[in-house]
């Protein structure tokens, strides 16, 4: 078993990119304050399951590649990092827009199938999570040391346990201060402001990380 000597660099980067409200927590808050805590969670469990099978097929698609092509490494960090700053900036112009659709609904509450469901969808396809699988993630591996996929593979199922964990405490959180949070906007404006700025941060990370990789 290889395991990846930063790896406890990595569980930090991991930390602050699945805590900052992307795509993914704010589908959980909107949930939380549309219908509760129950379909907040099951909406995370099917998130992070979308999640976890968007790293493995990353690995499996990235792992032999970037065992054997430095260009493809250095590639794939250029883009990850440009896209990651798009995704930022993109949040933050929009931040208003998000938060205005984060309302309290009336009626019956999705069922638990369905809830797991939507949220399978909204993880598999979060570009936030992909760039990061794809960009960030390959940062902390040890090509020298063999194994690519297999390191990849360890560091994806270390982000799914973490995020299962904090979108988890985020619905339990915003469900319990649903209506605390559907009542002024600008709370909501303040988190997604937050979550673009740590997404251009660590698109600016990646792209340092990898002119320091092209002048070495």
């Amino acid at each position: 078993m290889i395991i990846p000597t930063r790896i406890w660099e990595y569980v930090f980067a991991s930390f602050v990119i699945i805590i900052a409200p992307g795509p993914s927590v704010l589908f959980v808050i909107a949930r939380a304050i549309a219908w509760g805590r129950k379909t907040a969670v099951f909406s995370v469990i099917g998130n992070v399951g979308g999640s976890f099978i968007l790293s493995v097929l990353v690995a499996l698609g990235l792992g032999p590649i970037l065992q054997h092509s430095s260009i493809a490494y250095s590639l794939v960090q250029w883009a990850g990092g440009a896209y990651l700053i798009y995704l930022g900036i993109d949040a933050l112009k929009h931040r208003k827009v998000h938060a205005a659709d984060m309302k309290i609904r009336s009626g019956i509450a999705p069922t638990a199938l369905r809830s797991m469901r939507d949220g399978f969808w909204v993880g598999i396809l979060n570009p936030k999570t992909l760039v990061f699988y794809a960009a960030v993630l390959p940062q902390f591996i040890d090509r020298q040391r063999g194994g690519v996929t297999f390191q990849l593979l360890l560091l994806g199922t270390i982000f799914a346990a973490m995020a299962l964990v904090s979108d988890g405490t985020w619905g339990l959180l915003a469900g319990s201060a649903r209506e605390w949070l559907a009542t002024d906007p600008l709370r909501l404006i303040r988190l997604r402001t937050v979550g673009g700025v740590v997404m251009v941060a660590l698109g600016i990370f990646v792209v340092a990380s990898a002119v320091r990789h092209a002048l070495s």
